[in-house]
């Protein structure tokens, strides 16, 4: 079903948005945080049952078209889907307000914390994240930074994308077989995609890499099963890859600093 309502402030020019469930099946690890600058499925992050996805887009744009008496009261240009109350205790510690696209690079920093996901796992089941601001400027600012790398690389348009991690080797016609044809080596630290051709080098923690209900690098090649891949569909599982193992290289030092951000949290948490 359309929601116009949420997706109309994505196609109304540039933005950005969180993608994130409320819930999550049994038994789950929470994994369930993307970016995106689309339209978006509900299914984007998982479509296990009861995780559907719920998009939180950076800025709010008037309806050009509407026409009620609601309507009166409405900004005439883009606002950022921000709590004013968040962004004022923000500016009052460190002496100025961050940008939205700050506040929401710390945000998707957190949430890529491995510690905070262990630490509030039982939680994140249950509810939507809740995320402790740093009342330290300086740390906050480095937080900030640290999500913004991982923005630019989940939404592979990154400076770090290139040259790719990960090559596509081997004879043949690019075709990848289905089922148990695709299939990891992880000696080898290869993805065969056929019996003659594979990416090389994926290393087992990018191959076993999840977001959502999903392992990565698996479910891009089982969408495609019996489907010949395209030059440009080469480069982008190459990018991929290399977008995985930044990923977790940035995610671990996100880990280094979130202990000393939730020990000095501000009293509003968002």
């Amino acid at each position: 079903m359309p929601r116009h309502g949420v997706m109309r402030h994505m196609l109304a020019g540039e933005n950005l948005a969180l993608m994130t469930c409320r819930q999550l099946a049994t038994g789950l690890l929470w994994h369930h945080a993307m970016v995106s600058d689309h339209i978006t499925d509900d299914c984007m992050v998982s479509n296990r049952t009861k995780e559907r996805g719920y998009l939180f887009p950076l800025y709010l744009n008037p309806e050009a078209d509407r026409r009620d008496l609601f309507s009166l009261g409405e900004p005439a240009e883009r606002r950022p889907n921000l709590n004013p109350q968040i962004v004022a205790a923000l500016a009052a510690a460190h002496g100025r307000a961050p940008s939205p696209e700050a506040i929401f690079n710390y945000v998707y920093a957190v949430l890529y914390a491995p510690t905070y996901r262990a630490k509030y796992a039982e939680f994140l089941r249950r509810d939507f994240p809740r995320i402790p601001l740093a009342a330290d400027r300086e740390l906050f600012d480095v937080l900030a930074a640290l999500g913004g790398r991982l923005v630019s690389l989940h939404l592979l348009r990154s400076s770090e994308l290139d040259p790719p991690l990960a090559r596509f080797e081997g004879a043949g016609d690019g075709r990848v077989a289905k089922g148990k044809g695709v299939r990891y080596d992880g000696d080898a630290q290869r993805v065969y995609i056929n019996a003659a051709q594979y990416f090389a080098p994926v290393p087992p923690d990018v191959w076993a890499y999840q977001v959502g209900g999903y392992q990565v690098c698996h479910k891009w090649l089982k969408d495609r099963a019996e489907r010949q891949l395209s030059l440009a569909e080469v480069r982008a599982y190459c990018r991929i890859v290399t977008a995985l193992g930044r990923t977790i290289a940035i995610q671990g030092e996100i880990d280094a600093l979130y202990a000393a951000a939730e020990s000095s949290a501000l009293a509003q948490m968002t």
